[in-house]
């Protein structure tokens, strides 16, 4: 591979962003690949994967560096160093490259990855959080976590069917493939922009990931149905709801966040679903407002996010365990309150894309010995792992509040 100035300085710039001054790493790269128009697709390809491969492996790349936080650029410039000697990349003649000791590298590799924490590049603390929340299996779960994310599209039923996208997208050069058990999906063969499509741009697909697909489905949303998507953000999930109850019912979308609500909103249009209405959640009224009214609750709840590591990295760097033990806290309020929203007979599904029981299984239980959840009982739940499915670890509980 031949490296250019400009890009690995573009990687280094967005480093800087990431490491230096916490700012997101999706947001760096999206405003990183703005930068110079003349950028082809491999050069906005090598700037984004080169610096979520450095994120990703931050702890690793530094330690054998030997260089320490907050990294100047001649201390990001080692670790690139350090990332393209471990890939067998030849190192150009730059001065910033001058006497990068090669072998040395990857003796310090190998000497390193004998280590789980430098192996699979996370802190101390989630390591340890991990070894006792998921036990034997911790060492598969974050090996799966370090992999390259898929691309997965999710059809949407209302406009094409899977196999009118997939042709659509092969007529223009990009090639999927069906994945069993997931009826809406389609997997990228090859890494590839699809928001720039016309496909995209006619709505119909949205790039979801096949366990965030699962959820909806497990919801089981009818058409005429009263749904409330308590969590919604940006609506991924809305949208999926939309399309499985046909249009026809109602879906009401709340977030604290008006602008999620506001992307929501475009997306919906986009993809023709007209049954979305929008709240923003700005006082305790807006759910009190709804005792009792919906078929179906789903609460996506705020959590570590640790099941989707492998296409938020940066969440390693960017968490603590007190964040930990706060979103807990938040989960606890969640499932109290927006519970209620849920009419008698009628269902309540929690998810999150966390892999940790107390996130998981063990708010559901704490919930249920509640005096809150005492009117509801556990039907059945999904727990998926990101090691045996190769996709994100996502967990889903479906209660049913007992008629009156």
């Amino acid at each position: 591979m031949k490296f250019h100035r400009n890009l690995v300085f573009a990687v280094i710039d967005a480093l800087i962003e990431i490491f230096n001054e916490g700012k997101h790493a999706d947001k760096v790269i999206q405003a990183t690949l703005k930068r110079d128009k003349r950028w082809g697709a491999r050069d906005r390809s090598f700037i984004a994967e080169t610096t979520y491969d450095i994120v990703r492996w931050k702890r690793l790349y530094s330690e054998i560096a030997e260089v320490k936080e907050p990294f100047n650029r001649e201390n990001l410039h080692r670790i690139f160093a350090v990332w393209a000697t471990l890939r067998g990349y030849k190192l150009p003649d730059w001065k910033q490259f001058d006497g990068t000791p090669t072998r040395r590298i990857k003796g310090r590799f190998d000497e390193l990855s004998k280590k789980r924490i430098y192996r699979e590049s996370i802190p101390d603390w989630l390591d340890e959080m991990g070894q006792q929340e998921i036990g034997e299996n911790w060492d598969k779960v974050i090996k799966s976590l370090n992999q390259l994310a898929e691309v997965i599209l999710r059809v949407n039923t209302l406009k094409a069917t899977v196999d009118e996208v997939a042709n659509e997208l092969y007529d223009i050069g990009i090639e999927t493939e069906r994945i069993e058990g997931y009826p809406f999906a389609l997997r990228l063969k090859e890494r590839t922009n699809v928001f720039v499509t016309q496909v995209f741009k006619d709505g119909l697909f949205e790039v979801q990931d096949a366990s965030s697909q699962k959820v909806a489905v497990f919801l089981d949303p009818q058409p005429g149905e009263r749904v409330i998507d308590a969590c919604a953000g940006a609506g991924g999930k809305s949208l999926h709801i939309a399309t499985l109850m046909e249009n026809k019912g109602q879906i009401i979308a709340l977030d604290i966040y008006e602008s999620k609500l506001k992307e929501l909103k475009r997306r919906a249009r986009r993809n023709d679903v007209f049954n979305i209405e929008t709240r923003t959640i700005d006082s305790t009224k807006v759910i009190k407002k709804l005792k009792e009214s919906a078929d179906k609750v789903l609460i996506d709840a705020p959590c570590s996010g640790l099941g989707v590591l492998k296409r938020n990295p940066d969440t390693k760097w960017k968490m603590n365990p007190d964040f930990i033990e706060n979103i807990k806290q938040t989960q606890r309020e969640i499932l109290d309150s927006y519970s209620k929203m849920t009419k008698p007979g009628g269902i309540l599904v929690y998810a999150t894309c966390s892999i940790f029981p107390s996130e998981n299984e063990e708010q559901v239980q704490a919930f249920l010995n509640r005096k809150e959840g005492a009117s509801f009982k556990l039907i059945k739940e999904d727990k998926i792992s990101p090691a045996e499915s190769g996709f994100d670890g996502f967990y889903m509980a479906k209660l049913q509040r007992i008629e009156k």
